[in-house]
């Protein structure tokens, strides 16, 4: 037996396998067991009532998914009232992912959000900043920063950040949650993307564009943990395109600790205990004892290691 057991600061998951956020229910318990899971992550939460986007609100684009929910949400009293209870019959730890509009708004909610039986809370930065004209806070060092000092000052628990691709100074932001209180950073939300039908002539979804999850943010989401793992010294949970444990074992090298199943439990609602068996499966046949031994392992050239873009030959 190998041992999957990895540590998110002072948090031990008993494998690195868990959902992304919005893509993970309470109705999944009828077809996987729970259990199995390294940790819980819940759907976004806001603190009011949220409705969210108009429709539509899905479209598949070239083996991928664009997706423009916009965090529905009841509110923070049915999230402690209804949803925290069905998790505490589970051991496996409860990670809360939440959403605010303001840097105030959110650091109230992660306070309110700090009850028994969270274990973690998962602060979805990559959402708006209405103060900063609509631009998330992950986009940029300075917002990231002033949001999690202030998060951090909200709750004892331990915090993960959630970083957007929709940035051009991954490694800065990475550097700024984790000096603003960050005890792990989530690599990445979706990347703004759209798609137009070409026969009506309109946006394929309803609030014009939306996240692009799936196989295609796979590349992008890796080349960002391996960023984040060189820039910060503080777990690297990694997301985007994830369906096989050959992708797991990707993200793992490049520098996560571990990762988030999203999209792909949408085409199979039971693939994550698949990935678990599988990447068992493979540490057994490497004689590999520990999943902590491959993090981190990747074989690069120093010299470029800060190298964002590469020229390439005609």
């Amino acid at each position: 037996m190998v041992d999957l057991a990895v540590d998110i600061g002072a948090l031990r998951l008993k494998n690195p396998i868990m959902p992304a956020s919005g893509t993970f229910s309470e109705d999944l318990a009828d077809v996987l067991d729970l259990e199995c899971l390294g940790a819980h992550v819940t759907k976004t939460i806001t603190r009011g009532w949220r409705d969210g986007n108009p429709t539509p609100r899905v479209c598949e684009v070239s083996g991928s998914m664009l997706n423009s929910i916009g965090i529905p949400s009841k509110g923070i009293g049915y999230f402690i009232e209804k949803t925290i209870p069905f998790y505490q019959r589970y051991r496996t730890p409860l990670v809360v992912s939440i959403s605010g509009n303001t840097a105030d708004e959110f650091a109230t909610l992660c306070s309110e959000v700090s009850v028994d039986g969270v274990d973690a809370i998962e602060v979805n930065i990559s959402c708006p900043n209405i103060e900063e004209d609509g631009k998330a806070f992950a986009i940029r060092a300075s917002s990231t920063y002033d949001v999690m000092c202030k998060l951090r000052k909200a709750t004892s628990l331990p915090l993960w950040a959630k970083l957007t691709p929709n940035t051009g100074e991954t490694p800065e932001v990475a550097r700024a949650a984790e000096e603003g209180g960050a005890d792990a950073l989530v690599v990445a939300n979706t990347l703004l993307a759209m798609a137009i039908d070409i026969r009506t002539r309109k946006p394929k979804l309803g609030n014009l564009m939306g996240g692009l999850s799936g196989p295609s943010l796979k590349p992008i989401a890796l080349r960002m943990a391996y960023q984040c793992a060189r820039a910060a010294k503080i777990p690297v949970i990694g997301c985007g395109g994830i369906s096989t444990a050959e992708d797991v074992l990707e993200f793992l090298i490049a520098g996560a600790s571990a990762v988030q199943v999203g999209t792909a439990t949408f085409i199979n609602p039971t693939v994550m205990p698949a990935i678990i068996a599988d990447l068992q499966s493979h540490l057994e046949r490497e004689n590999i004892a520990s999943v902590r031994d491959l993090v981190g392992t990747v074989i690069d050239d120093e010299q470029k290691a800060g190298v964002v873009f590469m020229e390439t030959a005609p």
